[in-house]
């Protein structure tokens, strides 16, 4: 398959892996990349040095293509950029904060750069910072969100309708009929986080995979808009912020509650009930933990058969 997105990043497949934090290291993006897509590391939860040692495995372990996506709200950015340079790596998604801090920099290293944005407003000014690519996600997506809970539906056709450079949907899409629902809409691709959560390959804890699995419709919400929207899903530490917003709890409060290495908690190192479990709605139909390159194959056989449905209606 060839369209904007497989040009612009030399894959075969218009299926990137999300770059996300406890989860995404060099052994899920190498699978994601070997399997056709484009694997991401999530520097977001690593330091620098860490960040060094995973894109030095992931080289190792791949020749195809696969990128860094760095959160602008990481306290060493400028760390994380250099050593992403240095290493070599041609693609970097930046996300929760403004594009024009590093594009115009990485750029002129000859790095590929993609921003993640929630609403119209921020897809335009991406574009106008001169990024090659943008991530729409959507109200659905785990992990940090957008206050204005767009859905994933609504949001790609309103980014489409005032950008021409690649868009790429988000939130909510685990299956190829979902991926082919996007495009339709005015997706060139599409980036799948919670899927690829429930994969060998994910660095997260065995038991948050497990709870991804065993997730329902409902068990997730959208909370913490205060500090940065965050779908969580439903355990001890979720209740405690509910009853600290039933108590008008300040922003400093629910700083506090949150604390430090919250998400690390539960995660990675696996406590489910104290720790911070961030997964889309999407969780609610992931039945399975499967390898990435069984995850990339299926949604590509049925994205064609998804396709070949819509074709034969009347």
């Amino acid at each position: 398959m060839q369209n904007r997105i497989t040009d612009l990043f030399k894959i075969e497949y218009p299926i990137i892996q999300a770059g996300m934090i406890w989860a995404s290291g060099w052994r899920l993006a190498s699978a994601v990349s070997n399997a056709g897509g484009l694997g991401l590391i999530g520097a977001g939860s690593m330091y620098p040095e860490v960040l060094k040692e995973h894109i030095a495995k992931c080289q190792q372990a791949t020749d195809k293509p696969f990128g860094v996506n760095v959160p602008m709200l990481y306290p060493e950015i400028d760390k994380l950029i250099d050593i992403i340079i240095q290493s070599g790596v041609k693609v970097v998604f930046t996300s929760a904060g403004n594009p024009k801090t590093w594009t115009t920099h990485l750029k002129a290293h000859g790095i590929t750069v993609v921003h993640v944005v929630s609403s119209v407003k921020f897809a335009i000014k991406a574009q106008q910072a001169g990024v090659d690519a943008i991530v729409a996600e959507g109200f659905e997506a785990g992990g940090h969100n957008g206050r204005d809970e767009t859905t994933t539906l609504t949001l790609i056709p309103a980014v489409r309708e005032q950008i021409n450079i690649p868009l790429i949907a988000a939130g909510g899409i685990a299956t190829g009929a979902a991926m082919l629902a996007c495009m339709i809409l005015g997706a060139d691709g599409v980036q799948v986080g919670s899927r690829f959560v429930a994969s060998p390959e994910a660095s997260s804890h065995q038991l948050f995979k497990e709870k991804v699995v065993e997730a329902k419709e409902g068990d997730t919400h959208l909370t913490l808009k205060e500090l940065a929207p965050v779908r969580l899903l439903k355990n001890q530490f979720y209740e405690e912020v509910q009853q600290a917003y039933s108590n008008c709890a300040t922003t400093e409060d629910l700083k506090t509650l949150l604390g430090k290495a919250r998400a690390k908690k539960g995660m990675f190192e696996g406590d489910m009930e104290k720790g911070e479990l961030e997964i889309g709605q999407v969780s609610a139909i992931i039945h399975d933990i499967k390898p990435a390159a069984e995850i990339v194959r299926d949604m590509m056989k049925e994205f064609q058969l998804a396709r070949e449905a819509v074709s034969k209606m009347s």
